[in-house]
């Protein structure tokens, strides 16, 4: 059975809806049980049409634009892992000596409550240092690369990119198994399943790339 709730965003819309429904149902049997029975109805069939609205995600699910050939494009999502010598090493490696375009693209993660009150300031600001830092780095090895702030929604900020962004290759970067959110959520998986672009998944461990060699 496919399950729409594939993200924390969706579980919270999802209780939402449940929720205001619930208060409804109350509220209309106080006045009337047929009332209250009637709003039952409309409730069920409301969430049973929402629920089959949503895309399968055994397949993919966006249309995303096609690249032009003339140009490798790599599309980057990282958040705390933008930075890490690891990442930079793997995009080098990838573009090959090929005429390559690198668009990253950093989610601004919040707090639920933040998320929900709009209150998503300090996230962007801090998403947007980690990012410069890292364009900038990037763009001295003479790679062509540029940056910007996603949705907070790791799943929705790729979905976006990829309108507007012809990518041959999307890159996930992540910490480690254990440290990662992003990799106890199933945002991999998920990705694959719902993009039809190639995913490359690279593991950036920021604690051991701040140990002293030798």
């Amino acid at each position: 059975m496919k399950s729409p709730l594939r993200t924390e965003a969706d579980a919270f819309r999802f209780l939402g809806v449940v929720i205001v429904g619930a208060a409804l149902i109350v509220g209309a049997s106080r006045l009337n049980v047929w009332a209250g029975l009637a709003v039952a109805v409309v409730a069920v069939s409301a969430l049973t049409w929402w629920y089959w609205r949503q895309p399968s995600p055994g397949r993919p699910t966006v249309t995303v634009r096609a690249s032009d050939g003339e140009i490798h494009r790599i599309l980057v999502i990282a958040n705390e892992t933008v930075g890490g010598r690891t990442l930079s090493e793997e995009l080098i490696r990838r573009s090959g000596g090929r005429n390559v375009e690198i668009l990253v693209v950093a989610p601004a993660l919040n707090s639920p409550l933040r998320h929900w009150t709009s209150d998503e300031d300090k996230a962007r600001k801090a998403a947007r240092e980690r990012l410069d830092a890292s364009v900038a780095r990037l763009s001295e090895t003479g790679l062509s690369v540029r940056g910007e702030i996603g949705d907070g929604e790791p799943l929705q900020a790729l979905e976006d990119a990829l309108r507007k962004f012809g990518a041959d290759e999307i890159v996930i970067s992540t910490h480690p198994v254990g440290r990662s959110h992003w990799l106890e959520q199933g945002l991999v998986e998920e990705a694959r399943k719902r993009f039809p672009t190639p995913i490359t998944h690279v593991i950036v461990d920021l604690e051991a790339e701040r140990l002293p060699s030798g």
